[in-house]
């Protein structure tokens, strides 16, 4: 084991958007395959870590507006992050970490995957346990589709379970406004449901992500906002017929264009620019849609360092 150099260090990571999502029929183990654009916007949990004092083992503390809905247990996916580099490095799994919770729960947006993400890199610092990115990466995939996207930031191809990453060439940034529900969906229960649909009746989806890409690459939102797409779409309709009124607002409000984040509920509008974000997001304000509506921008980067103190 090496010397603990920091007695606390913050990181933070990024929320996540699906702009192209195809999602294939499930295999023997249940996991479906998976060809997904990612695109990492800003919106961060910040994931602070320090050392245990007269104590032994993990204590885990959430702060923020959803805190109450996040366990702060073994269940928790920061708390799987640290026992798992704690295994692998050798070493006892000896730290607090404190969750601030910005990113919404339950929402489509990978939060809890950003939490795991930050810990990993949080955690190999404060432990000094040296890890390269790639070997972060390699347990990130063990924990989640969606962490090693979480590390990585920016913008990725991701194929497999949406964790084997390509990293997307994009000219300059997008703009978004989010719309937050005021209540969840369960990734599970929205598979569940893709599957069942799938299973009545033929439903299309498009393997290709070239039209993301061509867009991405050009830094063209018009171009952008025709290539949206996610085959989750339909299930999370299926899941939540209130979605369908949070499409069509989006096109009152003069939005680009609008998808469901992932599996949902949270519905993403594309801006123009910046000072187009902030007029749609007024006018889906006064809908009263939404629990909130926030803007963000892309591409931000992945789970970084905030700050440390010795």
């Amino acid at each position: 084991m090496t010397s603990r150099a920091a007695t606390s260090i913050a990181v933070r990571a990024p929320a996540k958007l699906n702009l192209f999502l195809a999602v294939g029929p499930p295999a023997e183990d249940g996991y479906h395959a998976l060809t997904t654009v990612f695109l990492a916007v800003s919106m961060f949990d910040t994931v602070t870590v320090s050392h245990v004092r007269a104590r032994t083992g993990l204590r885990l503390a959430v702060s923020g507006p959803d805190s109450a809905a996040v366990p702060a247990d073994a269940s928790n996916l920061a708390w799987r992050a640290a026992v798992l580099l704690a295994q692998r490095s050798g070493i006892d799994a000896d730290a607090d970490i404190a969750i601030d919770k910005q990113i919404p729960v339950a929402a489509g947006l990978a939060g809890g995957s950003a939490d795991a993400a930050a810990t990993l890199v949080a955690l190999d610092g404060l432990w000094g346990t040296a890890l390269d990115r790639g070997q972060l990466a390699e347990l990130a995939a063990e924990l989640g589709s969606d962490v090693p996207f979480s590390l990585h930031g920016h913008v990725a191809l991701g194929t497999g379970r949406g964790d084997r990453l390509s990293a997307v060439l994009a000219r300059g940034r997008t703009d978004w406004v989010l719309g937050i529900a005021r209540t969840g969906l369960s990734t599970p229960v929205v598979y569940a449901e893709l599957d069942r649909l799938r299973a009545q009746r033929d439903l299309p989806s498009d393997g290709d992500p070239a039209g993301v890409l061509t867009a991405l690459r050009q830094g063209d939102p018009e171009l952008l906002s025709g290539a949206l797409t996610n085959d989750l779409a339909v299930a999370a309709l299926s899941l939540r017929p209130d979605l369908r009124r949070a499409l069509r607002v989006g096109e009152e409000a003069g939005a680009l264009g609008q998808l469901i984040s992932g599996s949902g509920p949270t519905v993403a509008y594309l801006a123009r620019d910046a000072e187009h974000a902030i007029t749609v997001a007024a006018r889906l304000s006064a809908e009263g849609l939404f629990a909130s509506v926030r803007v963000a921008s892309g591409p931000a980067p992945g789970a970084r360092f905030a700050r440390s103190a010795r």
